[in-house]
């Protein structure tokens, strides 16, 4: 895709005549023509084009899938949309048969803009356009000239300035089938009340990363994970607005998704943590083939993981319950400022608890529990996200409160997942006759790590007890 400093588009007359650009050392070339056929496809209600997706069937370049920061190509085949191409934008269609939505023949006029020895300056693309929308209740017809000029950018403020002179305007269409559109694709806006717009960022932002996922980007399991997690978290929180029923059948299907996801998240973070604490090992004090071993374990690992997750993804489980959330967000009913002050109240009175119930543990009795604060402190932040924009300055701080907790005991658990990983290396080893000694340095720096870690939370959760949050949230942590 080119940047705007290399392409810019405009719309002119169908009758004016096509624009000269030469002078000052510029020659126009006579137009090469071509006339091109694309289709396009999408759902009936146009989902793939509402998420700023296309799908396409060109008689030059074959099938198309273009995607925010990605196009992908395919073998032109017949007129039926390729397998793959379903599979990646199954998350947005839920199945749903894509079709033809909409048909352009366009006849381009190139011109090559050049200087005297015959180096291309630019491009100058004059496309006239027939197009055909199908999707709507009656086929639509429309007609219409754009101007694509591809130049560097100094060239290109020139030639903008020409352009203009000629009668040329900016494009004010982001592509060709959305003109054609027009605002059929928008369809009907959701909520704007904070939750239904929470969980509606959510849903979007799990809908990406399972496209990142199927195309390979990397971070797409975490943020697979994160979006899941957040869903579950507010709707659990929140379900006597929700619905009680709905909620809790969605937060169960996003439990199964979370465990499918978390094995393959949880050996990447392992693993790259590991290697980072073994790189701070002074070499005198490194023996056996330590690095050999966590790319063997964790390598054998992360390919069953990932396996798992493309499973899971494909299972009709999965699509089941993207529709589930789907219907939810569309018949959720806006809920008032106060009504969402008693779930988050009682959401943070379970995190007080929590982390009484800790208090006199010790070894893998305080591991547990401490999670478990761990947990109750999520909720309770992503909570106060949702409110965000209707809270005020106290629920903000406190906000900023729990996170540091939250952040400090996920570190904690880091430790505790470690060793647990650090003492099966250690009995591999062992059992080959390989120096283990290091591994058991490891672990010791771990457990010194812990004990640090939970007197950093001790100190955070007296300030956090003590700070300033609102008056009718404090009953509840008090």
């Amino acid at each position: 895709m080119r940047s705007a400093e290399s392409g810019r588009k405009y719309e002119l007359s169908l009758k004016a005549r096509v624009p000269q650009l030469a002078g000052k050392g510029i020659t126009q070339e006579a137009p090469a023509e071509r006339t091109l056929e694309t289709v396009y496809y999408d759902t009936k209600d146009f989902r793939l084009t509402r998420a700023g997706i296309a799908v396409r069937r060109s008689s030059d370049t074959g099938w198309c899938l273009r995607l925010p920061g990605h196009e992908l190509r395919f073998p032109l085949g017949d007129s039926k949309v390729p397998a793959p191409i379903a599979t990646l934008v199954r998350a947005f269609t839920l199945d749903r048969k894509l079709r033809p939505v909409a048909q352009l023949r366009t006849d381009r006029f190139t011109h090559r803009l050049a200087d005297a020895s015959g180096r291309t300056l630019a491009t100058l693309a004059d496309d006239h356009v027939t197009g055909e929308f199908l999707g709507g209740q009656a086929v639509r017809l429309d007609r219409w000239r754009e101007l694509d000029v591809e130049a560097g950018p100094e060239l290109l403020d020139r030639l903008d300035r020409t352009l203009r002179k000629r009668g040329a305007e900016n494009a004010w269409w982001p592509s060709k089938l959305r003109r054609l559109m027009g605002d059929t694709a928008e369809g009907k806006r959701g909520s704007n009340e904070v939750l239904p717009a929470y969980l509606r960022e959510q849903f979007e932002r799990l809908r990406r990363a399972d496209l990142g996922f199927r195309v390979g980007e990397d971070d797409s399991v975490h943020q697979l994970r994160v979006s899941a997690r957040k869903l579950r978290s507010v709707l659990q929180t929140f379900k006597s607005l929700v619905g009680k029923k709905k909620a809790d059948a969605i937060v169960a299907e996003l439990k199964w998704l979370g465990a499918e996801l978390a094995p393959a998240r949880d050996a990447e973070v392992s693993q790259a943590r590991l290697r980072a604490c073994l790189d701070e090992v002074p070499p005198e004090l490194v023996f056996g083939p330590l690095r050999q071993y966590l790319t063997r374990d964790f390598s054998r690992a992360a390919q069953t993981e990932l396996a798992r997750v493309t499973e899971a993804l494909s299972s009709s489980r999965y699509v089941t319950l993207l529709r589930s959330i789907a219907a939810l967000l569309d018949t959720m009913r806006p809920a008032g400022k106060k009504a969402l002050r008693k779930p988050l109240r009682k959401t943070a009175r379970k995190l007080s608890r929590a982390t009484e119930a800790a208090e006199g543990l010790s070894g893998a009795e305080l591991d547990k529990a401490l999670h478990n604060v761990r947990k109750k402190a999520k909720r309770a932040r992503y909570a106060a996200d949702a409110v965000r924009p209707v809270s005020g300055k106290k629920l903000r701080t406190w906000r900023k409160q729990v996170k540091a907790v939250q952040q400090t005991l996920g570190k904690h658990q880091d430790t505790v997942v470690d060793r647990a990983a650090l003492r099966h290396f250690a009995i591999d080893g062992f059992s080959e006759n390989q120096n283990t000694f290091t591994f058991g340095l490891l672990y010791g720096r771990d457990e010194a790590a812990a004990k640090m870690l939970r007197d950093r939370f001790a100190g955070q959760w007296r300030t956090l007890r003590e700070g300033a949050g609102p008056a009718w949230l404090k009953a509840g942590i008090l």
